[in-house]
């Protein structure tokens, strides 16, 4: 596992059980509140946080079972879940080449970096109001590539 955000940090989010983890070194790309429908279905909460991380500053361990959907604008996104536990720690989508996201919850650190972003909006329930830098009413614009 490389270092490329000038923070040796190491975090390490997992499943329920423990047995699929992703660490990390360094800080997050970027920190986002996603209202989008398969955020809420995947977490059964109204929200879910979604990390980014460049994939050379993460490592994975454990078993996994993979669901691949459909994403927004024909871009796929692959989940992996805890075959034994059913929580799921990590996906990729094909809109972001070469990062990993990791659920925000798995880490459970009640120090890990708020979010910066709300995207996704044109789903959020009315009674929930979260600061934040950016909102988007979908999804933003792109990442640029970050290497």
């Amino acid at each position: 596992m490389a270092e490329h955000s000038g923070s040796s940090r190491k975090r390490v989010a997992h499943c329920n059980c423990g047995s699929l983890r992703a660490t990390t070194v360094g800080e997050p790309i970027t920190v986002a509140t996603c209202f989008c429908e398969e955020c809420q279905r995947r977490t059964g909460s109204a929200f879910g946080i979604s990390t980014y991380w460049m994939q050379a500053n993460v490592e994975l361990s454990g078993s996994v079972t993979r669901y691949v959907r459909e994403g927004q604008e024909g871009c796929r996104v692959t989940y992996y879940f805890c075959p034994k536990c059913g929580s799921s720690v990590y996906w990729e989508l094909d809109r972001r080449p070469g990062q990993i996201g990791i659920s925000g919850g798995s880490f459970f650190d009640p120090n890990f970096p708020a979010p910066t972003r709300s995207v996704w909006e044109r789903s959020k329930p009315s009674w929930i109001t979260i600061p934040d830098e950016e909102h988007f009413a979908q999804n933003p614009p792109p990442p640029s590539r970050q290497n």
